[in-house]
């Protein structure tokens, strides 16, 4: 009975022993960072130590507290029920639908479980979605509806609340890689007003085209029809050179024809008045003499007396007229 006894207490020792050891081996995960905690004996709180990622250790239960952290991307989304609500700077209500990326820093694990969240579950919840609802929505409250709707707008917004809050949330040992808008929706009553406007924008921009084309066209009737009035006034250009042309050359020709009439007239003129002047000289009266003698050479004249008798006689002239050319 005594054996059995013992028998007993060396397994019951045995067993718990290895229920001992078992509860003593812990492990992380090749993106698990582990943290202990001292709960009894020594220097109580957490360590200071991080233990590396895809490792296994023996920590003594009971007397110390064994917790990991997960170092992997973690994204948070935002929507449904859960979508970020926040009005305007001209206080319009906006229901945006954003997506956070983030990881922990991974020396700082032991500071994260002292003073910040005992485990990745409480960290996203209690701590990095109370941090990023409310900061985020005061930088996108920043804008205006009109700014919001421009997408370059919301991601410059985008930006100014990663920055904002990585600043915020290095305090937590919390990394932030990305804050990303994947949608939103306006009220929907100023939604209608929206739509009308862009209705009304719409059919003010198909007027303007409309009146754009008529100017357009206008252009072109008043280029046809100043072209057409540019040709009629060649057309008459045209014509009154021409006429100028021919009236300058007829008035050159009858002016050319009239300087030759006088300067024939003139020539003539001339010659008469020389030819008096000769007539009246001293050897005026001889050339006469000579030229009637010369008209009347080979002429016979008859030379009748006048009265009442028949005493006819007969005058050779050329003989009278060689007689005087003799001498």
């Amino acid at each position: 009975m005594k054996a059995f006894r013992n028998l007993m207490l060396a397994a019951l020792l045995v067993l718990g022993l290895v229920v001992f050891s078992l509860a003593s081996y812990h492990s992380t995960d090749s993106t698990e960072v582990g943290v202990r905690t001292v709960k009894w004996l020594g220097k109580r709180g957490v360590e200071e130590r991080i233990y590396q990622p895809g490792a296994a250790y023996f920590i003594l239960p009971i007397v110390n507290q064994w917790d990991t952290f997960d170092t992997r991307l973690q994204v948070v989304e935002m929507k449904g029920a859960h979508q970020l609500t926040f009005k305007t700077r001209d206080g319009n209500d906006i229901f945006m639908d954003v997506t956070f990326s983030y990881r922990i820093d991974p020396a700082k694990a032991p500071y994260i479980r002292q003073y910040v969240a005992r485990n990745d579950d409480e960290l996203k919840e209690k701590v990095f979605k109370t941090v990023a609802r409310s900061r985020t929505r005061d930088f996108f409250g920043e804008l205006s509806t009109e700014e919001f709707t421009h997408t370059d707008a919301r991601n410059t917004a985008a930006e100014r609340a990663k920055t904002g809050l990585q600043k915020i949330l290095d305090g937590y040992g919390i990394i932030l890689e990305r804050v990303a808008v994947m949608d939103y929706r306006f009220d929907p009553d100023y939604l209608k007003v929206i739509t009308e406007k862009k209705i009304a924008e719409a059919k003010t921009l198909e007027v303007r085209a409309q009146i754009e084309a008529q100017r357009e066209a206008n252009k072109k009737l008043f280029n046809d029809a100043d072209g057409q009035v540019m040709s009629v006034i060649a057309s008459a250009v045209g014509r009154y050179s021409n006429t100028m042309s021919a009236a300058d050359a007829y008035f050159d020709q009858k002016r050319m024809l009239a300087d030759a009439i006088l300067t024939e007239g003139t020539n003539t003129a001339q010659a008469i008045v020389k030819q008096r002047e000769a007539m009246a000289s001293a050897g005026g009266e001889t050339q006469i003499q000579l030229a009637i003698a010369t008209n009347l050479v080979g002429k016979r004249i008859i030379m009748i007396p006048s009265g009442n008798a028949l005493n006819l006689q007969t005058l050779d002239l050329n003989k009278a007229l060689e007689s005087i050319l003799r001498k």
